[in-house]
């Protein structure tokens, strides 16, 4: 992969326990991919489990220790002690999502002649505080450094999300019918057909959803990523399973069940459908970039912790429609994160509102910056 701009000689760690299956390592392999290519970087990044990001990169070896991929270095982060092979500390430390560093790295950080940039990158919300908290140093208690939090947002003042210059030529370019008969074995469906793509957790609404699709007016075409929700398929279709290359029709519904989507493909199932559903925070943003409405299964946190983080999401997002349409999108988006049955309907006969805010809430979150120039512009700042 050819950089952007001439290679520099900034180097940078990126450390990431994947906790949630693809959310932690989704975000930095993404970050990692883009100051690579974009910046110039020299980029490694420490993984605690290869398995999980062989699933979004297939060039990775579980079995390896150290490679590279995609212009990037790779360290298996095998035990908390773990810093590499050889101890080299980078100008730019980015500590993902409070996964804490090995002490002996950050000891080597301390004696470093000039101190390395040491960021904590958070998880995104689009709460308030967000951007108080943006950019705040946090000395450490017993070594002369300091890290500075970076919070990912959806308003002004804060790190913003990640996306790639190239990604908005990419969906101009894009052939629908193409991808369609590669991936899907057919032609696109009639326009009175509505694409919905699935990727989701475990949720008890599913089915609900599923029954309403196959009792509707006009046809519905679901496109399911091989995962967490596989099951509820397989049962609503009375099915053994429903692995990639499964198809299935009651009523109105037909769906149909693709291989668990690599990173990069990603996006282009997004612009395949009409409208998606998504989880977590990777599949969140790039819902976003789509301009195609979506609705949003945020992570679950004990105690209902989530649901603050939801209604911040939709204070941004829907802040643009009409009334109906934002108390629709509202009730739907709470409902599908458990706060109730979900109405089809009700949410989709604003689809005309809905797809002219899509595109025009993608103008809005790109007037923040994205995530990586946003993080690579302060580092530069402090590195001077």
């Amino acid at each position: 992969m050819t950089p952007d701009h001439a290679p520099t000689d900034t180097a940078c760690d990126i450390f990431c326990a994947v906790i949630d299956n693809f959310g932690d390592i989704g975000v930095c392999w993404r970050l990692a991919r883009q100051l690579a290519s974009e910046h110039g970087w020299q980029v490694r990044i420490f993984v605690d489990d290869l398995r999980a990001f062989h699933a979004l990169c297939a060039d990775v070896d579980p079995a390896l220790a150290r490679q590279e991929a995609a212009g990037v270095v790779i360290e298996h982060w095998h035990e908390p002690a773990h810093a590499g092979q050889t101890l080299q500390i980078a100008d730019v430390v980015i500590e993902a999502f409070a996964c804490e560093l090995p002490p002996v790295y950050v000891a080597a950080m301390a004696q470093r002649g000039r101190k390395p940039v040491w960021i904590n990158l958070d998880y995104l919300s689009a709460e308030d505080w967000v951007a108080d908290f943006h950019l705040r140093p946090s000395p450490h208690p017993h070594h002369p450094l300091s890290k500075t939090f970076f919070f990912p947002g959806l308003g002004a003042g804060t790190g913003g999300v990640l996306k790639e210059r190239t990604l908005d030529a990419e969906q101009l370019a894009f052939d629908r019918d193409a991808w369609w008969r590669e991936h899907v074995g057919r032609s696109v469906p009639p326009k009175e057909s509505t694409v919905v793509s699935m990727f989701a957790y475990e949720n008890p609404a599913i089915d609900g959803l599923l029954a309403q699709w196959r009792d509707a007016r006009s046809p519905v075409v679901l496109l399911v990523p091989e995962g967490r929700i596989s099951g509820a398929l397989a049962r609503f279709f009375g099915l053994p399973h429903f692995g990639a290359g499964s198809a299935a029709e009651r009523g109105s519904l037909c769906a149909h069940a693709l291989g668990f989507v690599e990173q990069p493909r990603f996006d282009a199932l997004l612009w395949a459908a009409d409208v998606n559903f998504v989880r977590g925070e990777d599949s969140f943003v790039r819902a976003q970039w789509a301009k195609k409405p979506f609705v949003w299964h945020i992570y679950p946190q004990a105690d209902d912790a989530h649901l603050p983080k939801l209604d911040a999401a939709l204070a941004h997002y829907a802040s643009g429609l009409p009334h109906a349409a934002r108390d629709a999108v509202s009730r739907f988006w709470h409902t599908w994160n458990g706060a109730g049955s979900p109405d089809w309907e009700d949410f989709w006969r604003h689809r005309p509102a809905l797809e002219r805010r899509a595109s025009k809430w993608a103008s809005e979150l790109a007037s923040v910056g994205d995530l990586a120039g946003n993080l690579a512009e302060f580092a530069k700042s402090q590195l001077k």
